[in-house]
């Protein structure tokens, strides 16, 4: 009886002293340590107040990415549950969007390396870095495709540099890489071998 008497002083204190943020769904586990702020500085610790203050601060379209715990809570750790699970539902719903606009992206007139930096800005943390090296090597010329395929332990960064600086000395325009494939990579990459090994070193 006691117990319940201070877990509603906490919820009617929690009510006055927590402001949630507006909800962010492209960073939730930033919001949580925000909420988590708020918590310890109003002294909320009890577990159902924390999760109710979660609940009612959710927007609809956020909400029901975990509508079956809202509905059906479990019966301890309910706040962890639904924090680890809305985070988890959305950065996987927000990686899946990303690597669908990442798939549209073209090098244009970039160097490999401000390309690089192009698709990391748009990816964000949640992309894994395998899948930003693949999409990066598969939009880069012929000839830069069979270089980076060549050098698979050599970090992305110092790849993009690598091959940036390939590209100044054997640059390929659109026609010039349609070319290249056709006449064989492999004989490209046999002439420039020592001079891969050579930056490969520097860098």
């Amino acid at each position: 009886m006691e117990t319940l008497k201070e877990d509603r002083l906490t919820a009617e204190t929690s009510r006055v002293g927590v402001r949630p943020p507006p909800f962010w769904p492209d960073d939730p586990e930033m919001w949580f340590a925000q909420m988590e702020c708020q918590f310890a500085l109003a002294n909320v610790t009890v577990d159902l107040t924390k999760y109710y203050q979660v609940v009612s601060a959710l927007e609809h379209r956020y909400a029901t990415e975990v509508k079956d715990i809202i509905t059906n809570p479990p019966a301890v750790n309910k706040y962890d549950k639904l924090k680890s699970e809305l985070i988890k539902r959305l950065s996987a719903s927000r990686e899946r969007k990303v690597k669908q606009l990442l798939m549209h992206e073209e090098l244009g007139d970039r160097k490999p390396s401000q390309f690089l930096r192009h698709l990391r800005h748009l990816a964000g943390p949640s992309v894994p870095e395998d899948f930003l090296r693949t999409l990066w090597s598969n939009r880069l010329p012929t000839n830069l495709q069979a270089v980076v395929a060549s050098q698979p332990d050599l970090p992305l960064d110092k790849l993009a540099d690598l091959a940036d600086t390939v590209n100044e000395i054997a640059p390929a325009g659109p026609m010039q890489v349609a070319s290249i494939a056709q006449s064989g990579t492999a004989t490209l990459i046999k002439e420039m071998a020592g001079q891969i090994a050579e930056l490969t070193r520097q860098i």
